[in-house]
């Protein structure tokens, strides 16, 4: 049995990771390769001067649905954050496989006062009930307002009411519901690691156990 000083215990089956002990970065590394994969939140906002943002997140996911609540975590006090708090709007861009490269790039870390829609060239349309704009290629955005902001160690939560939605119309099913094939989503893995789809398999709920 070894154990590195930085936390790390190896037997002949398992590693231990003693996060108590751990530099910081190697945790939010070893939290982020594990947790996989990662829906991907494309936040578009817009500052209380007019320009508008847009960046990726992805610690993303629902939070409630009745009201319908999602959330997205900024891993320190980022553009869209302070966005968020001073317009009260935000929103959630689906990001599909083709967009993967403006997805990234939009990551980088661009001045306060400049705007990624126009520095990538990301094509942009009106939102219907708030004033961020939506980017026009993502096949599903949702509109938002903010619900609450939580604050917990280096990172921000946002929580935003889902006001309206819009999707393209070559994405929905049968049902007119959102296909996941269709959408064709991106998501995070870990390190520079990014999912281009998977296996998709339809398994049926099972049956209430019967009653004795």
């Amino acid at each position: 049995m070894t154990k590195p000083a930085w936390g790390v215990t190896i037997t002949d089956v398992r590693t231990h990771f003693d996060t108590t002990v751990m530099d910081a970065d190697r945790v939010y590394q070893l939290l982020t390769s594990a947790v996989v994969p990662r829906p991907i939140a494309w936040v578009s906002t817009r500052s209380a001067d007019g320009v508008d943002n847009l960046a990726p997140y992805s610690f993303f996911t629902i939070a409630s649905t009745n009201p319908p609540i999602v959330q997205f975590t900024s891993v320190g006090r980022k553009d869209s954050v302070r966005n968020v708090r001073e317009t009260g709007e935000f929103v959630v861009n689906f990001a599909s496989q083709p967009l993967i490269d403006q997805v990234n790039n939009s990551s980088a870390a661009f001045d306060s006062a400049v705007s990624e829609f126009t520095e990538l060239d990301i094509r942009v349309a009106p939102s219907v009930k708030v004033a961020p704009l939506r980017v026009k290629e993502a096949p599903i955005s949702l509109e938002c307002v903010l619900e609450q902001i939580v604050e917990i160690g280096d990172s921000v939560i946002v929580f935003g009411r889902v006001v309206f939605a819009t999707a393209n119309s070559s994405v929905l099913d049968d049902d007119g519901l959102p296909d996941s094939r269709a959408i064709a989503p991106l998501s995070r893995f870990g390190r520079t690691e990014w999912g281009l789809g998977a296996e998709i398999r339809d398994v049926a709920r099972p049956s209430p156990p019967p009653t004795r």
